[in-house]
C-alpha cells in the first residue's frame, strides 16, 4: 500500500506564483514580490577532510550562463537556461523543462577557503570544489629561564 500525502494548498500556491511570475514579466515589473529564480537546480553537498564538494544539475544550461561568486562568506550559483524554439506542427505537444533564471545560495563555514574556489561544468553537471583551510596545529612553547 502506498502513502500519498495530499497537499491542496500547495498546489494553489504553485499556481498563484506562477500567475503572479506571468503578471510581473507582462507588466516589467522587477522587485521583492518578484521571484528571482524560475526554477531550482538540485544540489549535493558532500564534505571531505580536506574540501567541500557541490554538485549542481543544471543540464541544457551553457558554461558561459553559470555565474559562480562568493561574497561575505555565502557561495552564488546563478545562471540561465533558454526556452528551445519549437516548430509549429500538427500532433500533441508537451513541455515539461522549465527555463528562465535560476540563483542558490549557501552560506559557508568560516574552515572554507574562499581563495582557493574552482567551478567546472560537464554533461549538465557543475562542480564546485571548495578547499578547506589547513587546521592550525597547536604547539608547545618552552618557557626558558630568565
Amino acid at each position: 500500500m502506498n502513502l500519498v500525502r495530499f497537499e491542496p494548498w500547495s498546489i494553489a500556491d504553485l499556481v498563484q506564483r506562477d500567475l503572479d511570475r506571468i503578471q510581473a514579466r507582462r507588466s516589467g515589473r522587477s522587485g521583492p514580490e518578484t521571484p528571482v529564480s524560475d526554477w531550482v537546480p538540485a544540489v549535493d553537498i558532500v564534505e571531505e577532510k580536506d574540501h567541500f564538494l557541490l554538485r549542481a544539475d543544471v543540464p541544457g544550461v551553457d558554461r558561459s550562463e553559470i555565474d559562480v561568486s562568493m561574497e561575505d562568506g555565502v557561495l552564488t550559483i546563478a545562471g540561465q537556461r533558454h526556452t528551445e524554439q519549437h516548430e509549429e506542427a500538427t500532433g500533441v505537444r508537451r513541455f515539461e523543462r522549465v527555463s528562465g533564471r535560476f540563483e542558490r545560495r549557501f552560506t559557508l563555514p568560516e574552515t572554507a577557503d574562499a581563495e582557493g574556489i574552482a567551478a567546472r561544468s560537464a554533461n549538465g553537471i557543475l562542480e564546485v570544489s571548495i578547499p578547506k583551510q589547513p587546521i592550525v596545529q597547536p604547539r608547545r612553547i618552552t618557557v626558558e629561564a630568565a
